[in-house]
């Protein structure tokens, strides 16, 4: 792999792109530089330039941190579903999308902080959305019995169209006030 020559940017932009497409899961980006052989930056600004030429096609690139994934674009989202023959009743619950919010917007986030917010056990909920691989454990918080920390997943940026969680609307002053 050292023989390779060095890739010009749109070369290296033609790279990432490949990979990309072959992976199975997101990838970081640090990982992929050094594989590469190229510097970070290298990378950094070959992911930018292919997320904007992605825009007009039907795919997309998701990012979280370092990590990087490409997937469907959401408007094509139903013809990919109904060709892969994938269930319709995808829905989420009141108590899945209220749980999924607070978790979206203060992660990453404990149970106990959770079922605060909401004022209800929350453990069933978090199970359905940690099964639809919406959300995942991140972490453990630094307090006394070191609970979960969960986070949202590439999962869910897929599920709602985003391509990083910025792109989450902002919240209205007094929905912020109410959750604090």
């Amino acid at each position: 792999m050292n023989d390779l020559p060095s890739p010009s940017a749109a070369e290296l932009k033609a790279i990432v792109e490949s990979i990309l497409f072959v992976a199975e899961e997101p990838l970081d980006m640090d990982m992929l530089a050094r594989s590469l052989g190229v510097d970070l930056k290298m990378v950094a600004e070959a992911v930018d330039a292919l997320n904007d030429e992605c825009r007009e096609r039907g795919v997309r690139l998701q990012q979280t941190g370092s990590a990087v994934q490409m997937v469907t674009a959401p408007e094509v989202a139903p013809y990919v579903e109904r060709f892969l023959g994938l269930d319709e009743d995808r829905s989420l619950s009141q108590a899945a999308l209220e749980t999924l919010a607070i978790i979206a917007y203060k992660q990453p986030i404990t149970r106990m902080t959770i079922e605060t917010i909401r004022g209800v056990n929350c453990d069933q909920v978090i199970a359905s959305l940690k099964a639809r691989g919406l959300i995942a454990e991140v972490g453990r918080a630094h307090a006394q019995g070191r609970p979960y920390l969960f986070g949202t997943t590439f999962r869910f940026l897929e599920y709602f169209g985003l391509e990083k969680p910025e792109d989450l609307p902002p919240l209205k002053e007094a929905e912020v006030e109410s959750e604090d």
